[in-house]
Order: structure tokens, then sequence, then C-alpha cells
């Protein structure tokens, strides 16, 4: 089912298509930019990564968890908050330009690759810094403690171990942003700032939205598929999976990080990482606020909306999930798996259209808008589902699947008494991944609106669209919280007295 709707969609796209003569220079166009904005974003996000994951690797300081635990904030983070947070800090009226201009000196533009580029690098650094952090955790601290015997300066260690972990690493977190910035939608769409800055996500929302041109969005789409896929099963196949070695998980310690220069780096790179995620939030925060108070029905009746359709996402997560990890946990087909990494590949815009065709001959597409939203949010947050429930489901089965057949314990009985009670911390997380990527999705739901019907991220960009940046702001305050609440009351529903 999963296979069918994210390739029968793209096929429905073509199949309704009028022959076209291909490419032409505004796709091409588009094209570039994509590739190049792509590129820039996952260079940069990866090597600034670098020098925040290996000062985080060699200190120990207080709140050090905690700001590690922010790193993982931006990827729930709903991108039109970010977007304004950013504004507010970047933007020609922002925090940075105020500065500029009280010296005499010209405010930023944010707008145009630059911008589209600073916000790829916001979400995706915190990401490639947990990705790349992991590995030198890997590393055990019997290398150092040996290196350190043998006089080794920071040079041989860079040399010994960091730059090999680094060469297994650096690749699959290179694949992996590199996807995620192929198919990025809402940060071109506010932030591109002309028909110059569009990728091929954003050209296949405006063939379709305002020109109607099938032949030419369906073969945008297949082109879409074509990159994000290759991207995606890159990052799984581009890293080196042999590890570092084992070790006998003593406590680190960096001797050569001792030094008055490297203590001042590592530093400098905690204090960039933490101004650099901390500023836009609360950028945003300070301006949302007071915008609270400007806040018009319109807006509560589309964070109802968000709400409504983030429940619905999450509960047809569950309903895809749980079975294909339960499959894939007992090795019966590994073609579930793959149809699980496709939503990795597709593009939700693709989708969407594909189901407009199908739609559009048997019932009012833009009357369907809501249920359409939450089933194509769900899709899209499979993968990552996946990823968090397969490894447990697996251990359940090794652990308990024999003792169950030896009982003649199979179906519900074996599923209401041992899969799902010892399933709950992962189910929560996946819900509360699922609840707050819906709950900010800029997306379908801009294919198939109409004034009536909106969710709270498109109300926010309405807002924005219309220079109403104060009540805009505090939309987005509103957005956050019900985001961020929604993860963590089922992520922690999940694992209370999930030891019992």
């Amino acid at each position: 089912m999963v296979a069918a709707l994210i390739l029968g969609t793209l096929v429905a796209v073509a199949l309704r298509a009028e022959a076209g003569s291909g490419f032409g220079p505004s796709d091409w166009a588009a094209l570039r930019f994509t590739l190049m904005q792509a590129l820039l974003s996952a260079g940069l996000s990866v090597g600034l990564a670098i020098g925040v994951a290996r000062a985080l690797a060699r200190r120990r300081f207080r709140g050090r968890s905690l700001l590690i635990a922010l790193l993982g904030a931006p990827f729930i983070l709903p991108v039109i908050v970010a977007i304004l947070g950013l504004l507010a800090v970047f933007g020609r009226a922002g925090w940075i330009s105020q500065i500029l201009v009280f010296f005499g000196l010209e405010p930023l533009q944010i707008y145009g690759l630059h911008g589209v580029v600073l916000a790829h690098v916001f979400f995706n650094l915190p990401l490639a810094t947990r990705l790349i952090l992991q590995g030198w955790q890997e590393i055990p601290a019997e290398r150092f403690r040996l290196a350190a015997q043998l006089n080794a300066g920071p040079a041989a260690i860079w040399q010994l171990l960091e730059a090999p972990m680094l060469r297994r690493v650096v690749p699959g977190a290179l694949a992996v942003v590199f996807a995620i910035c192929l198919s990025s939608f809402a940060v071109a769409l506010t932030l591109g700032g002309g028909p110059r800055a569009t990728t091929i996500e954003l050209a296949i929302y405006q063939a379709f939205r305002f020109d109607f041109d099938l032949g030419r969005a369906a073969l945008l789409s297949a082109v879409q598929l074509g990159l994000t896929g290759v991207a995606g099963f890159a990052a799984l196949r581009v890293a080196d999976n042999e590890g570092v070695g084992v070790g006998l998980d003593r406590a680190l310690r960096r001797w050569d990080g001792e030094t008055m220069l490297a203590r001042c780096l590592d530093a400098g790179w905690i204090l960039f990482a933490t101004l650099f995620l901390i500023l836009p939030l609360s950028a945003m925060a300070v301006a949302g606020i007071s915008g609270m108070f400007l806040l018009q029905a319109s807006v509560w009746v589309a964070a109802l909306t968000s709400v409504l359709v983030a429940a619905v996402s999450t509960l047809l997560l569950l309903i895809l999930a749980l079975p294909m990890a339960a499959a894939v946990a007992t090795g019966r087909s590994t073609l579930i798996e793959v149809a699980g990494i496709l939503g990795l590949a597709a593009s939700p815009l693709v989708i969407g259209t594909g189901l407009f065709i199908v739609i559009y001959p048997f019932a009012d597409p833009f009357a369907l808008a809501l249920p359409v939203t939450a089933l194509v949010n769900a899709v899209m947050a499979l993968p990552f589902a996946l990823r968090i429930l397969v490894p447990r489901a697996r251990e359940v089965m090794a652990r308990y699947g024999r003792l169950a057949l030896s009982l003649n314990m199979a179906g519900g009985p074996f599923w209401w008494w041992v899969f799902l009670p010892r399933m709950r911390a992962q189910i929560g997380f996946a819900a509360g991944l699922a609840a707050a990527l819906s709950m900010g999705d800029l997306g379908v739901i801009t294919l198939f609106a109409d004034p009536e019907v909106a969710t709270l991220p498109l109300q926010v960009y309405r807002l924005m669209g219309a220079y109403r940046m104060e009540a805009a702001a505090g939309a987005a305050l509103l957005l956050l919280i019900l985001a961020m609440g929604a993860f963590w009351i089922l992520d922690r529903g999940g694992r209370w007295h999930a030891e019992a």
C-alpha cells in the first residue's frame, strides 16, 4: 500500500500529462539552483559540524547534556517558525541589521540563495553534529590513553584516530543532509526571493497550482524522485560500516585538548553553536509574546485544524508502522523495509499532485484537503518511525518469540500482552515525532487549500504574505508550543511506567 501510494501517484501524474517539449530554461535553472543550494548547504552544515562535534567530544561542562539534547530540536521544529526566527535575527529589520544600521552600514539581505542556505544550515547543522559526535564517541577511550602514553600530539591523534573516523562518518552525513535539502519546499517558498532562487520542489508547486501543467509537473516530479532517491540510498550505502574497535567503557579523557589554544577553539565552537541555535528561537519567542494578543479567530480555528490533522496523521502512522516493523523484525520480507524507505525519496508535493488527479473524477479534492494532508504526513514520517521501531521490535521478537510459540501465543494475544507493552517507549517516541512533524508541515496543504481551510503553518505563511509580521510571530509561537507540546506528551506518555 505504501509503495503503491508513493509510486502510483507519480504514475498517475505521468499518465494524465500531455506530451511536452521537455525541460525549459526555467526548469534547468530550478535544477541548477536545487543542486547548488543542496551542495552548499550540505558542505557548510557538515563542515561546521566537524568543529562543533569535536569540541563537544573533548569537553565536559555543566549543561553539556542539555545542549546535546537541544541539538535535536530543529528536526521537529516547524519550518515556518524557524524561518520567522531567522528573519528576526538576520532579516532586513532583524537584530544584526539594526546593529549594522547603527554603525552606518547597509542592512542584511536574507532573501535568495544565501537565505536558503542559511536556513538549511540552521536545520541541518545540529543533525550533522549529532551524527559526527556519535562517531567520535565510538572511538574507545583506550585509544586516547595509548596515544597519551606514546606522547602523541594533537596532529598525530588527528591523523591516526580522528581522520579515519571522519572518513567513515562524514560521507553518510553529507548524503543525509544533501537528500534533505533537495526536497526542501517551505524554505524556498519563503526565502527564495524570486525565479532565480526556485527549487524543483517549488517548481512542481508552481506548475500544478498556478499553471496546471501536468506534463511539466510529471517531468519535474520524476527528476525530483530520482535525485532524492539516489541521495537517500547513498546515505545508507556510502559510509564504511566497519567500526573503530571496542573498549572497556572507561571515562574518556582527552590529553590532546588541555592546551590553552585547544580550550579557546573548543569554547568558540560551542559558543557559536549555542548562539546560532538559541538566538533565532529567542527572537521568535520575544516577537511572538506580544503577537499572541493580536491573534484573530481564524488563527485559533487553524490551530484546532492542525491538532486534528496531526492526531489523524499519527494514528495512520502507527497503523502503518507497527505491522511493518513487526514484519521486518521477523525477517519475512526485505521489500517491506524498502517500501518504508521510499518515503525518504518521495516528494510530498508529488504525492499530493497524484492524489489530486486520482480523486478528481470521483470527488472534490479540495473538500478532502485535510484527510489527504494527514495521509501524506504519515507516509513522510514513516521512514523515521521505522528507524525507531525496528531495532526494538527485533529485540522483542528475539527475546520472546520462541517462548510465545511454545505457549501457542500468536496473533492478537502476542500483540496485546507482549509486543505492544514492550514497545511502549518507542511507540511514544515515534508518535510524538510524527505529531510534531505533521503539526508544522507546510507542504501538501498548499496544493489543496482554499480560503476557508487552513492549517496553522499555512495561516502563518498567509500572515507573512500580508506583511502582518507581528501577528505571524504570535501564530508561530502558538505553533511552536503545540508542536513541542504534542511531542512531549506522546513521548513522555509512552515512557510513563514503561519499565513495568
